[in-house]
């Protein structure tokens, strides 16, 4: 495996063990209150690390779309992971990869292939299975699948916008969803400062490893391998969320969720190597 790809491994890893991150670090603070903090702990620090590079008034617009998208992704995540657990969560966000051509065909007319559809029929008997293999679905799993479907669609929008700056789009994302989050915690949840040191913990790691390094990293490093070899090495994250949360949480998942688990990857892996 080349330098780069490696690089692109620990940045997957980075990306699966936010999950009993998140999760614990919810002990301490409201859920959308610690997305405010990450993005904007982010922002300020992609500000100080690239300055005016990022600040592009053609990007704006765009990155505006992008932060709505991006923080309706991430809030039905950390909000449905109050409800459900950092495994069942790793694996249900994956979904995104199922959706996106669903979501590319409604949006920019892209062809549905068959191997799409064959994804999707793995995909949800794989959710179903993961979720508790019942009738009605656990909120929180219910949840992540709205963040899956928001993450699917932010990323077909970074494909219609792909001519413009990629830094300075990139970072109005992270600045908007700071925005965004900041809005609805001050409305619905309050402000506060928290309290633990864990939780400050966890909100540094999530900012600062977690948004900053991992798209500095995988801006340098993902254009020195091919496009499908960094979607296959993306696609393990559920692999190390469920991995980190066993080792940091004691988190097993039951003989159904494992199942469910194995279809789940077996319908991203599908999309994948479709390329």
């Amino acid at each position: 495996m080349k330098r780069a790809e490696l690089i692109l491994l620990g940045i997957t890893v980075i990306w699966g063990s936010t999950f009993p991150v998140m999760k614990v670090s919810l002990n301490g603070i409201s859920p959308v209150l610690l997305l405010a903090y990450r993005f904007g702990i982010a922002s300020l620090v992609m500000l100080l690390l690239f300055g005016r590079r990022v600040i592009k008034k053609n990007t704006l617009k765009a990155g505006f779309v992008l932060g709505v998208t991006l923080f309706f992704g991430h809030a039905f995540q950390i909000v449905g992971l109050k409800y459900t657990t950092p495994t069942n969560s790793g694996f249900i966000t994956a979904l995104y990869v199922v959706f996106t051509p669903f979501i590319a065909y409604s949006l920019l007319g892209d062809e549905i292939k068959r191997d799409d559809v064959l994804s999707l029929l793995l995909a949800i008997p794989g959710l179903y299975l993961i979720s508790g293999a019942t009738l009605h679905i656990n909120y929180g799993d219910a949840l992540t699948v709205l963040c899956a479907l928001s993450f699917a669609f932010q990323i077909v929008l970074v494909h219609r916008y792909s001519g413009l700056d990629y830094l300075s789009l990139s970072f109005w994302q992270i600045f908007w969803n700071f925005v965004f989050s900041a809005v609805y915690s001050a409305l619905f949840e309050g402000l506060e400062m928290p309290k633990s040191t864990s939780t400050w913990l966890g909100i540094l790691y999530l900012a600062l490893f977690a948004t900053v390094l991992t798209f500095t990293l995988q801006v340098k490093y993902q254009g020195k391998t091919r496009a499908q070899r960094a979607a296959m090495i993306y696609s393990a994250e559920p692999l190390f969320s469920y991995l980190t949360s066993f080792l940091f949480l004691g988190e097993v998942l039951s003989i159904k969720g494992n199942i469910g688990g194995l279809l789940i990857l077996a319908g991203i892996w599908n999309e994948v190597r479709k390329g």
